[in-house]
């Protein structure tokens, strides 16, 4: 495939050579187009790398179902789990099933990779985990799907969860979770020690689930660090939502941001719409890497959410009131090269010897295509087309 006439992320105009699935060369497009019988021109359209989405639940999804209203009856974390569970006592339909209804849904809006939390706990034991490892086999080669065994009901207060843990690194899963080890298990050391303990000892990175706020969060937080580097998992280990950052003074956030830094943790926000967002361009200028993703979609948790991580940016972009190109163009980042970093995506962007995974859309730049947030005319897989104007290839 040659693809003529895109514009890519600088502004310049190139045509895009693909061989055997990667980016052969970019070329200058005032050469004119050669004439060849597999020329893909896209007559000026904006060419991106794919998205990413680093913080998905494909195992909690309701996609595809009649409708679920909302049954938490507070608006804690606590509160949240029970709800769900009431939700799964009923459900019929399979995780696997409402699950690839979302990656269906993600990989026709230009999402290639992404990385899902499965809830483990001493009811459901690895049902879940099995559930999306269907997920994983039966879209390997679209996507690429990172999965977090994730303690959503705590470890302390779940007995035998630990273990159900190690279980599922055994089995399949690629990164060990946790969640709010004083809010939910009230034992942070004793949290923590579970979840590095088996980090550790099968060599995975962890994604703790933070959502304690004010100074306890900011404890947990500079915890976490410090059992980082202990473990030496530097730049093997997330936070997602860390709301705490957005919840002190700034001098607060901002020496917590060098702790985090100099440990390798980054912070994952969706760009949260009822809890304080981090405050992501000083955590950034203080080195931590700050990456995007969708969080829950059409859940027990929230009943909002499509999986568009384009929209994601913008939503991200709203709640930081970014209003200037270069802000938009970092909540791109978010959810595309920050993202792919964390993830460890190899051979990622729009560049030579990258993987010809691109994504293209009708906008005149980055920050035009985070706040309309156009339809994706194509994306292309290893260069071949698998969704066009946001439907699926058959």
């Amino acid at each position: 495939m040659l693809i003529a006439n895109a514009v890519l992320a600088d502004g310049t105009q190139r045509h895009i050579d693909v061989t055997g699935g990667r980016i052969a060369a970019l070329l200058p497009a005032s050469a004119g187009v050669p004439a060849r019988d597999d020329v893909l021109d896209v007559a000026g359209a904006l060419l991106l790398p794919p998205l990413v989405d680093g913080h998905i639940h494909l195992d909690k999804t309701l996609l595809g179902l009649p409708w679920v209203p909302n049954q938490a009856t507070g608006n804690n974390v606590a509160d949240r789990i029970e709800a769900e569970r009431k939700v799964r006592a009923t459900r019929t339909v399979p995780e696997v099933e409402t699950g690839s209804n979302l990656v269906r849904q993600v990989v026709a809006g230009g999402t290639l990779h992404m990385r899902s939390h499965v809830d483990i706990d001493n009811q459901l034991g690895l049902r879940n985990l099995h559930e999306v490892l269907k997920i994983r086999d039966r879209f390997r080669g679209l996507v690429s799907i990172q999965i977090v065994a994730f303690p959503q009901s705590g470890i302390l207060r779940s007995p035998g969860t630990a273990d159900l843990l190690d279980a599922a690194i055994a089995e399949g899963a690629d990164l060990v979770g946790g969640l709010d080890p004083v809010g939910i298990d009230g034992d942070l050391d004793g949290h923590l020690e579970a979840i590095f303990a088996i980090a550790e000892r099968r060599g995975v990175g962890v994604d703790i689930h933070l959502h304690d706020g004010g100074e306890s969060g900011i404890a947990q937080l500079i915890a976490i660090a410090e059992r980082t580097t202990a473990s030496g998992l530097q730049g093997k280990s997330a936070v997602s939502h860390a709301f705490a950052l957005g919840s002190v003074p700034a001098d607060v956030a901002a020496r917590t941001a060098d702790v985090l830094a100099r440990a390798g943790v980054a912070i994952m926000s969706h760009g949260p719409g009822g809890a304080p967002i981090p405050p992501l361009a000083l955590l950034h200028q203080h080195g931590v890497v700050v990456f995007g993703g969708s969080d829950n979609i059409r859940d027990a948790w929230s009943p909002f959410g499509n999986g568009d991580m384009l929209e994601r940016a913008m939503m991200i972009g709203y709640r930081a009131n970014y209003r200037h190109d270069h802000e938009l163009e970092f909540a791109f980042d978010m959810v595309t090269g920050a993202a792919a970093r964390i993830l460890g995506i190899e051979g990622y962007g729009v560049a030579v010897g990258a993987a010809a995974d691109l994504v293209v859309v009708e906008a005149g730049s980055v920050a035009e295509a985070v706040a309309a947030r156009p339809r994706r005319k194509l994306v292309i897989k290893a260069g071949k087309i698998v969704a066009r104007d946001g439907v699926l290839a058959a």
